[in-house]
């Protein structure tokens, strides 16, 4: 990822890997109740900023979209790996019983909304132990 001066970048937690020397890394506190309680990411993720390239820790594909002011994009938070500092992050409660009970995706969906740059990875580390989870020996007595 290529940091550019004046705009920071959020990643998921642990995602920070390594940097050049321009690159500050420090904490970003998520700024709604909401999000931090329900954003899967907690309260809690990485900024960075300055100026130079780093490298961050993405499972699966990159899925790079860039979101026009006010466009937004629902997505599951597990997906999100990183975005640009100019994009609001929300959580919101998946609408409806049916798709509460039978959807699939959990009970609350993460809405960013632009301006600005969003990565998300196509499989989270969640998925990838409930892929191969089926596959590991267990020991039976």
């Amino acid at each position: 990822m290529n940091i550019q001066p004046g705009q920071d970048l959020i990643l998921q937690k642990s995602a920070f890997l390594a940097s050049e020397v321009g690159v500050q890394l420090s904490i970003h506190f998520s700024k709604r109740f909401s999000t931090g309680l329900f954003g899967g990411e907690g309260f809690i993720m990485q900024r960075l900023s300055g100026c130079g390239i780093a490298f961050a820790e993405i499972d699966g594909d990159v899925v790079t979209y860039d979101l026009q002011p006010g466009q937004q994009l629902v997505v599951d938070t597990g997906n999100i790996a990183g975005f640009t500092s100019s994009v609001q992050m929300e959580i919101r409660q998946v609408p409806g019983l049916k798709n509460k009970l039978f959807g699939g995706e959990g009970l609350f969906n993460t809405v960013l909304t632009g301006p600005g740059r969003i990565w998300l990875q196509t499989m989270p580390v969640s998925g990838v132990a409930a892929a191969i989870l089926p596959y590991i020996p267990t020991r039976s007595d």
